[in-house]
């Protein structure tokens, strides 16, 4: 056989079943789009369950693809094995109701035997026991000798997951020869030896499996075939090992050139640490560009225990400083081709690795001691559990991962209290969600008694502000009632209604609904299973079922809130423009004052670039570009390029907003009829809310108007406090900051020449123990450098001293622990020390032998902190 390398296989492959009339699709992100099931993809068919199903309707009958997939199940066997990797990708072909068995196998045995011109006589094939018609195809239409057809039971031939579509299924197999088999004269697929790999399965979706457990055919049956593509271009290029396939061999070659350590198969413990970092650094990086981020839940917390599981790995390996940044170039460098958006986001990874890298950096650092010295208690306790106590404090008070701790410990023979652990972690959950509980009326999610579900709200708000509508339904506290009166608050259901309920980050119109016999207030409007819940206070009057009454928008509010709505989309737009492709938007809020809208993005923005952002936002306000708004189907906006948001369902028929040529996205929200009706623009705040998401505040046209008269009182209230008109401001304050400098020199100098005269009474008060002398001192409203600065003083002139500093600023204590050299020669170790010591203030630090410091959470319990430094001694 050719070597032929993976990103070759990969094309033959597609280009393969595009001649066979297939439509190739490019791989689907990492995170699924309609699957609530699953929180990664982890196979090639997973993403075309919905087609599979009858839901949705595919592109094509005939599809094909090579879909990127991450699995974690085995990830205790990454590095140890030479198989096992949490990165793959997976070939597929597809029917769905066109083609069946025979064209399936046949092109399969095409594919393999013409394309890759694999030896015929190393193929073999399992089918399922009662499945004669596979049987028949191999046997006679392709020709395989029946001694290398292999019947096997259900449970290896027989794809099924509880009820619903299911099928026989036929893996092909390659024969890699006697050396690899074992001493079973029979010895055949289903083996357990490492002789025959199976690389190809061809599912035959034919039958629908009820709840009693009956077989029905299925009118159209399907085809799903997947083959790994690192396994195929094992057997391709003659390897044992994914880790040396080209592609991830160019990987795992860089991480070997980074650590210095020769890689030898499997045969040295570093083996380990090179494999998992090489197999780590494909999946965060593809992650990553799918726009996955790392968090403490979710994939994202699975995308940061690989990560800091790599990290640590390298730590291992003796690999200095950040790393895992720079090795994901290769990534992209070697799979950039494939998949483009390698290539589109690669400052984008960079930059998120090295932030999450730099952040773990101290985490583990920290984390390690601690859990080193955990360890060092069980020993000398001859126990081999930490407690589930200690490993969620290790969690939850310095961030280090459960399973990080879990492998730390295994690699010293030792374990976790998992169910310990998982207890106070579930207490922890139960202190959140109780902090979380509101008060606050939730009614508009709560269901209501004898709502006539049937009877739907015929929305007519987007052309038009006012109705005339019959009242359906009216609640007061959630129960039904025929008439309201003067001061009554309730919900009034009506049959149509031009009020825009809360949905999609928009607020709700607000107005009146009125007629001859009386008038309501609508302070709000929501929206269940079809029906608009108009939240209603009666001003005058009464209203009873089946009155005829006529609704009205407050025209200011909508207009301000639609100004406010298409400004999100231009904004959106900006943000893509000036910081990359990679944002997306992850929530908003609209109301008549103000906009709110959250992205994903890694870091706050500079100044610069919120400028250009603001900047573009009101030159896209000035062009006085059309706004149109138009229905079509799902598949046609997407087409068009259409931004949608990740998690929204859509239906067949959408709504499309468009800002001009400029800005393109699925939304049912109210908008201007031109981007100049917005009139300005103006961010008020940018920060984080989330990690790895930031939010934008900003004001549009009367929100601005209003906020430049908030700060021109406060401008003309500072001036009055300074005694000066508004000019005079900024020269005032210069001054007042001038005056502040100066007064702080002259504090700095006081307080140095007050410590310089304390030297010799700080050395007098020094306690001897075990022929070392002990200095304890505490300081209020001290910082940690003055206290070096009298530490280095005091050992500048004197030998075999510990000094031992505390500090009180703000209601928090900080210590300091200093050694003279002469003592650090003798195993002395103030970094060791310190731990102790801040730990009776209730607190915990660490650092060199010569000097280190540690945060304490009790000021009162500093004298208990100095008496454990004279125990130690």
């Amino acid at each position: 056989m050719e070597q032929l390398g993976l990103n070759q296989l990969r094309s033959m492959f597609q280009e393969f079943y595009k001649s066979k009339g297939h439509y190739a699709k490019k791989s689907f992100s990492l995170v699924p789009e309609k699957d609530k099931s699953l929180l990664i993809i982890n196979s090639g068919m997973a993403p075309l369950k919905p087609y599979f199903a009858g839901l949705e309707t595919p592109p094509s009958k005939r599809m094909t693809t090579c879909q990127k997939c991450i699995r974690t199940g085995d990830i205790e066997n990454v590095g140890y094995t030479a198989r096992h990797g949490t990165f793959f990708e997976m070939l597929g072909s597809f029917s769905f109701g066109d083609y069946f068995k025979e064209e399936s196998i046949t092109w399969g045995w095409e594919f393999i035997t013409e394309v890759l011109k694999m030896p015929v006589e190393k193929i073999w094939a399992s089918v399922y026991e009662e499945d004669n018609e596979a049987v028949e195809i191999w046997k006679n239409k392709i020709g395989l000798p029946e001694e290398r057809i292999v019947p096997l039971g259900k449970d290896d031939n027989f794809w099924e997951i509880g009820i619903g579509p299911c099928g026989p299924c036929s893996e092909i197999y390659f024969d890699r020869g006697e050396k690899y088999g074992c001493d079973n004269p029979d010895c055949k697929p289903g083996c357990e030896c490492d002789r025959y790999v199976e690389f190809w399965n061809h599912v035959f979706t034919q039958f629908n499996k009820d709840e009693n457990g009956n077989y029905t055919p299925l009118a159209h049956p399907n085809i799903d075939t997947g083959m790994g593509l690192e396994r195929l271009a094992c057997i391709m290029q003659n390897v044992d090992s994914i880790f040396d396939v080209d592609t991830i061999k160019y990987i795992l070659d860089e991480v070997v050139n980074l650590c210095k350590v020769k890689y030898e198969r499997g045969k040295a413990k570093t083996d380990i640490s090179i494999r998992i970092i090489t197999d780590h650094i494909r999946s965060v990086t593809f992650m990553i560009a799918d726009g996955i981020m790392p968090s403490n839940e979710g994939r994202g917390y699975v995308l940061r225990r690989l990560l800091r599981r790599a990290a640590r790995h390298g730590k291992l390996l003796g690999i200095e400083g950040s790393f895992l940044a720079e090795l994901s170039k290769k990534v992209i460098e070697i799979s950039g081709l494939a998949y483009p958006e390698l290539e589109e986001k690669k400052d984008y990874i960079y930059k998120i690795l090295s932030i999450e890298e730099e952040k773990f950096s101290s985490t583990i650092d920290q984390g390690t001691i601690i859990l080193n010295d955990f360890v060092e208690e069980l020993k000398l306790n001859k126990s081999n559990i930490l407690s589930g106590e200690q490993a969620f404090k290790l969690y939850d008070t310095y961030g280090f991962p459960v399973e990080l701790t879990q492998e730390i410990l295994e690699e010293n023979h030792c374990s976790v209290d998992m169910d310990g652990f998982n207890e106070h972690m579930a207490k922890q959950k139960e202190l959140a969600r109780s902090a979380r509980k509101s008060d606050t009326d939730a009614g508009w999610s709560d269901e209501f008694l004898d709502l006539d579900e049937d009877s739907k709200t015929q929305f007519i708000g987007y052309n038009n502000l006012q109705s005339q509508s019959t009242v359906k339904s009216i609640f007061v506290d959630k129960q039904s009632r025929d008439k309201i009166i003067e001061g009554d608050s309730a919900i009034v259901i009506l049959d149509k209604t031009p009020f825009y309920a809360e949905s999609g980050g928009q607020a709700s119109d607000t107005g009146v609904i009125y007629n001859d016999n009386c008038r309501l207030g609508v302070s709000s409007v929501s929206k269940l299973k079809g029906l608009f819940l108009h939240k209603v206070k009666v001003i005058s009057g009464e209203l009873n079922i089946g009155n005829e009454v006529t609704g009205a928008v407050d025209k200011i509010n909508r207009n301000n809130t639609a100004r406010n709505h298409t400004a999100t989309h231009i904004l959106h737009k900006a943000l893509r423009q000036v910081l990359g492709k990679h944002i997306e938007q992850a929530g908003s809020n609209v109301t008549s004052d103000s906009l709110r809208f959250d992205f994903s993005h890694f870091e706050a923005i500079s100044k610069e670039n919120l400028e250009k952002v603001e900047t573009i936002v009101n030159e896209k306000i000035s062009e006085f570009l059309p706004v149109k708004v138009e229905e079509m189907k799902i598949a046609d906006a997407l087409n068009k390029g259409v931004t949608a948001l990740f998690g929204e369902k859509y239906g067949d028929i959408v709504r499309v907003v468009s800002v001009g040529e400029y800005s393109l996205e699925l939304c049912g929200g109210t908008h201007v009829d031109n981007s100049g009706q917005i009139g300005a623009f103006k961010i008020i705040s940018e920060n984080g809310v989330a990690a790895g998401v930031r939010r934008i505040e900003a004001v549009t046209a009367m929100g601005l108007y209003k906020k430049s008269n908030e700060n021109e009182q406060i401008i003309q209230s500072a001036g009055d406090s300074l005694k000066t008109n508004t000019a005079g401001i900024l020269t005032k304050i210069n001054n007042l900051i001038d005056e502040a400098k100066a007064y702080k020199k002259e504090l700095e100098e006081f307080k140095k020449k007050s410590m310089t005269n304390s030297l010799d009474k700080i050395y007098e008060e020094a306690l001897e123990i075990n022929g070392v002398k002990l200095i304890t001192k505490k300081f209020n409203d001290y910082s940690i450098n003055d206290l070096r600065n009298l530490s280095d003083d005091i050992k500048n002139n004197n030998k075999g001293i510990i000094i031992v500093f505390a500090t009180v600023n703000d209601g928090k204590v900080t210590f300091m622990a200093s050694i003279t050299d002469d003592l650090l020669e003798k195993g002395y170790h103030a970094g060791n020390m310190i731990k102790k010591i801040a730990a009776a203030a209730g607190g915990g630090g660490g650092g060199k032998a010569d000097m280190a410091q540690a945060g304490g959470k009790d000021p009162s319990k500093i004298d208990d902190a100095f008496n454990v430094a004279k125990s130690l001694l």
